[in-house]
């Protein structure tokens, strides 16, 4: 019973501080860390251990496997080269630098207890990285950097402290080090593409969404287990297995178990990477206690503690710069150093951090100061480093995600989506298929892509687009149909399993209906998308960038007509002005049928991207 009130009481504190970080827009990790910190002095609240055991087999599996899952696969690929770079060269090279200034600030104590440590405080924590990078906004790239590196780089750092904890107990070779490095790496890759494959198996033939989740939740410590019997990285085996799967769920699972896997991973995520932060801070009690039956006095100990967190930020720092340095040296070019900058600065140490140095051995030489030095540069690189982050990102004015090039990138896949998805019907249907359910396919697909289309229209004059009327007056009917079920199933006539039945079609229904996201264009920059050039399509490459508009105070059919209008397009080739294809009548498609001009803009108020009717691109 009290273990049990214990989990509850974690969980209600992580509840209230995560609610009151948001509410005042707090860093979550630093609050939770501070909250712990003050509770762990306050009499009568429990005395939390940390066991690493608990943390290396029961929390970091599923926290590794819950960012594996959502992380693209492609997004390694491409920035291999950095995450490599950070993830194996900077774990060593931190091991090495802060190794050696441990050794020097700390009296008697070995080198090799002093790379020892240097292996704990050398891997930032995954789950501050993305916690951080979220709220900051920072640019997509370096995100993706962030989030590799910490995915990967427990496992070196883990080889590290296993290898120095052997120099401390005796001699190792350089020969035994690569070679328990091989393994480690070599079985963990192994085990998680087995696994993975097993996995992706089993669950390709899962219909029940309830069984497909329970089968992923055992995933990430059947592959941490197998992967560590055989003396390899458990945590690389977790990474593996968890990038397969994130992979191929769209093709293996149903659309109801993708929706339940999504939910549960995203509650599990939240709980225990907020709960890892909490208790974090509940250490510090006992460890100041051990730390104070240190040999060491006060002085020392703060000189030691400061020294390891100087080092471990400037090793950092150094790699970061001096690596900038040679591949400008050697190529000529390398990535900007505003990104260098914000990478070397968000290097946040979490939970495997505490967790490894928990794992040191307990006759190692001066065991209390080395934790204590650890728990400092885990709350002294989440204060500082996390708190003064969003403040570096803006000042040298790192772009964030623009949520107008994710709508415009968004409406121009949609419409591909829509058109195969139409062809398709074409292909399949039978001469017996009645029309009326052919046209209802068409109208839904078309209405689908037509409010995507809606979203970069948003600073015209226009109140609500088609589609918000829509998801307006839908969502009012939903309620409606929810009233007379509830109403139903109070008099008892209708059988409880088919009132939830009902019920999760309506709640299926009304989470589709999304509500339309404002694109913020105060910063005045032009709606475009860097990722479609005029160079992918010879119709963009040749058309003008702007043209004199025929009509410029709206649709030219419209005008005639006295009919209504959603958004504009201008043709570049003759300057006509036409309605988009959510407006009634669709005079832009119209046009380029009737003329084949092949190129349009939008014009709509600060926007300025470019249509290709003929090779469906954008420009």
């Amino acid at each position: 019973m009290e273990i049990a009130a214990q989990i509850v009481g974690l969980v209600v504190g992580v509840l209230v501080v995560t609610a009151i970080a948001r509410r005042f827009d707090w860093s979550e990790p630093l609050c939770l860390v501070l909250a712990g910190v003050g509770a762990s002095f306050i009499p009568g609240v429990p005395d939390y251990e940390l066991h690493p055991e608990v943390v290396l087999l029961g929390l970091l599996p599923p926290l590794l496997y819950a960012t594996a899952i959502r992380t693209s696969l492609v997004d390694i690929r491409r920035n291999r080269g950095p995450i490599g770079l950070l993830s194996v060269g900077l774990v060593a090279f931190t091991t090495i630098g802060v190794g050696l200034v441990t050794w020097l600030v700390i009296p008697g104590l070995p080198l090799a207890a002093g790379l020892a440590l240097g292996a704990v405080v050398a891997p930032p924590d995954a789950v501050a990285a993305t916690a951080v990078a979220r709220r900051v906004g920072m640019p997509r790239r370096i995100v993706r950097i962030l989030e590799g590196e910490s995915l990967l780089n427990d496992a070196s750092a883990l080889v590290a402290l296993r290898t120095a904890i052997a120099a401390i107990a005796g001699s190792v070779s350089l020969l035994e080090v690569g070679g328990d490095f091989l393994l480690a790496a070599g079985g963990g890759i192994l085990v998680g593409l087995v696994g993975g494959k097993i996995a992706y198996l089993l669950r390709a033939r899962m219909e029940d969404p309830v069984l497909d989740t329970a089968t992923s939740l055992v995933v990430p410590f059947a592959a941490y287990l197998a992967a560590e019997e055989i003396h390899g990285s458990g945590v690389l085996a977790v990474v593996i297995a968890g990038l397969m799967l994130g992979n191929h769920e769209p093709r293996m699972l149903s659309g109801s178990s993708r929706l339940a896997n999504r939910l549960n991973w995203r509650t599990i995520q939240f709980l225990l990477e907020n709960l890892v932060f909490l208790l974090i801070g509940l250490q510090l009690r006992r460890i100041l206690e051990e730390a104070g039956r240190s040999e060491l006095g006060i002085g020392p100990l703060i000189g030691v503690c400061a020294a390891v967190l100087a080092a471990t930020v400037l090793t950092r720092i150094a790699w970061m710069f001096g690596i900038g340095t040679i591949r400008r040296l050697l190529r000529g070019k390398a990535w900007p150093w505003s990104y260098s900058a914000v990478i070397s600065w968000a290097g946040m140490r979490g939970v495997v951090t505490l967790a490894a140095a928990f794992v040191l051995p307990a006759d190692t030489p001066h065991r209390s100061v080395l934790v204590l030095a650890a728990f400092v540069v885990v709350a002294g690189t989440l204060l500082l480093q996390g708190m003064t982050l969003p403040r570096l990102v803006r000042r040298l004015g790192l772009p964030p995600p623009d949520p107008a090039e994710d709508a415009l990138q968004e409406a121009a896949l949609l419409h591909d989506m829509t058109r195969a998805a139409l062809d398709e019907l074409e292909r399949v249907r039978r001469p017996e298929d009645p029309e009326e359910v052919v046209d209802r396919l068409r109208d839904r697909l078309n209405h689908r892509s037509d409010a995507a289309w809606e979203q970069l229209g948003r600073q015209s004059e226009l109140n609500e687009t088609p589609s918000d009327v829509y998801t307006r007056l839908r969502r009012e009917m939903l309620e409606a149909e929810r009233t007379v079920l509830l109403d139903t199933r109070k008099t008892g006539r209708i059988d409880d399993e088919v009132l939830r039945r009902v019920l999760e079609a309506l709640d299926i229904e009304e989470s589709m209906l999304t509500e339309p996201e404002e694109i913020d264009l105060d910063d005045e920059r032009e709606l475009s998308t860097p990722a479609a050039t005029a160079g992918s399509c010879k119709h963009l490459a040749k058309a003008p960038a702007d043209t004199e508009p025929e009509t410029p105070d709206g649709c030219a059919e419209c005008l005639r007509d006295g009919t209504s209008w959603v958004h504009l397009r201008l043709c570049l080739t003759c300057g006509h002005v036409g309605c988009c294809d959510s407006s009634p009548a669709r005079h832009a498609s119209a046009h380029f049928h009737d003329t084949r001009h092949p190129v349009m803009r939008s014009f709509e108020p600060g926007e300025s991207w470019r249509w290709c009717f003929v090779d469906a691109d954008l420009g």
